[in-house]
């Protein structure tokens, strides 16, 4: 039995909201008897909502799993104040944490925050417990940042989330990354080639079982709108700037009356999405964000389903998205804006793939699926299934993990 310690700032779960990866793949952990503590801030911008901590940490058991929230400020969007957060989060993992970790005794310290700078806390604990050190890397900082924030490569920001990356490429006995293409990306930083491993994002099965219904409100919203429409092209999460929501709101500018658009979500560019959608003319329903446990059924209202990349180079290192797997368990035909080194969609030959910014593309993939029968509608949807049943099962890249850690 190992003992498997998780510091992920955004970690979240099924009652408060995304990310998931940390938490379901602890989950399978401890059903395999190996014990887990993952330590989370109390704040993150990408939760539904986020769990009451009134002192400076608070213990929590969710299906199994341990938590331990430490208190960090509220933000919004990418300022100063999210930067803070950051801060207070690692003050407080090197202090009100520093009992509760060493008590625990890790065998393996996972470092998973997206940004790098809890590299630093994760190797120290490592070094104290002597304990093995993960470096799992879910977006590439401080490239992603550089890339789709346009900040400079001499920011002082930008600066010291590249040596921690470094320090963490030479320090981790191993670097698991989601990105299939990130291998020489690690190594041109000080990483050994044989300590990568690709392990992708992936879905829980037994989560699409027995789905929640899709919240009254959402229903009749959306069968009044599809009354009006006779396709209807869905999308499903985060309205952030990597979500190239603004190529979906050109594509519904430039669709014909009778193909609709649906939004549900929330984020930071929701407002502006809404406002830009309202000057161009584009028929869009934006509805708020439904819990995850209602996302099946939700998808399967649409007749396709959109997911977009940015045009930029950061995914010639590979794309990993919860949400894509999301689409495809759901056998719903997939239109896939994307230029990156991988497409699972085009591998499963489970919808349309079109290059970011092409318009014209991505209305006459929509057209293309709504002239399909709903035989090769199903079809297509099914290879998509099978895929990442294959492919992407939580229960299996959790196994996976632990065998690149040798306590598999």
């Amino acid at each position: 039995m190992a003992h498997i310690l998780i510091i992920n700032h955004y970690a979240g779960s099924p009652v408060y909201g995304m990310e998931f990866r940390s938490f379901y793949f602890a989950r399978e952990w401890v059903r395999a008897g190996h014990k887990v503590l993952v330590i989370a801030a109390s704040f993150s911008h990408l939760r539904a909502s986020n769990p009451a901590c009134k002192g400076t940490a608070k213990r929590e058991t969710l299906d199994g799993v341990d938590f331990l929230w430490l208190k960090t400020p509220h933000y919004q969007g990418n300022g100063v104040r999210r930067v803070i957060n950051m801060f207070a989060f690692l003050l407080r993992l090197r202090t009100t944490a520093r009992q509760e970790i060493v008590r625990f005794k890790p065998d393996v310290v996972i470092a998973s925050s997206t940004y790098t700078w809890d590299n630093w806390v994760a190797a120290h604990y490592a070094n104290v417990c002597r304990a093995e050190y993960i470096y799992e890397v879910h977006d590439l900082w401080p490239l992603t940042p550089r890339k789709l924030g346009r900040m400079s490569a001499w920011h002082p920001f930008i600066v010291s989330l590249q040596l921690a990356e470094n320090f963490a490429c030479r320090r981790a006995d191993h670097v698991i990354s989601l990105l299939p293409h990130a291998k020489t990306h690690f190594e041109e930083h000080g990483m050994d080639a044989e300590k990568f491993a690709h392990i992708p994002n992936g879905v829980v099965p037994e989560a699409w079982l027995d789905p929640a219904p899709v919240p009254d409100a959402h229903m009749e919203a959306i069968t009044a709108y599809r009354a009006r429409h006779d396709c209807i092209v869905g999308y499903t999460g985060g309205h952030g700037v990597s979500n190239a929501l603004d190529h979906l709101v050109s594509v519904a500018a430039a669709s014909p009356s009778r193909i609709g658009f649906v939004c549900v979500g929330d984020g930071p560019e929701k407002e502006r999405l809404m406002q830009r959608a309202r000057t161009m003319g584009a028929d869009i329903l934006f509805l708020p964000p439904v819990p995850k446990a209602c996302v099946p059924l939700l998808l399967s209202l649409f007749d396709t389903v959109y997911l977009g990349w940015a045009d930029s180079p950061l995914y010639h290192f590979g794309i990993s998205s919860n949400k894509l797997f999301d689409y495809m368990m759901a056998g719903v035909p997939i239109l896939h804006v994307v230029d990156a080194a991988n497409d699972p969609v085009a591998d499963a030959r489970c919808g349309f793939s079109v290059l970011p910014g092409d318009v014209e593309g991505c209305i006459t993939a929509i057209e293309e699926v709504a002239r399909l029968s709903p035989a090769e509608r199903v079809a297509m949807g099914s290879r998509g299934r099978e895929y990442v049943l294959h492919n992407h099962s939580i229960p299996l890249l959790a196994e996976r993990f632990l065998s690149v850690c040798g306590t598999g």
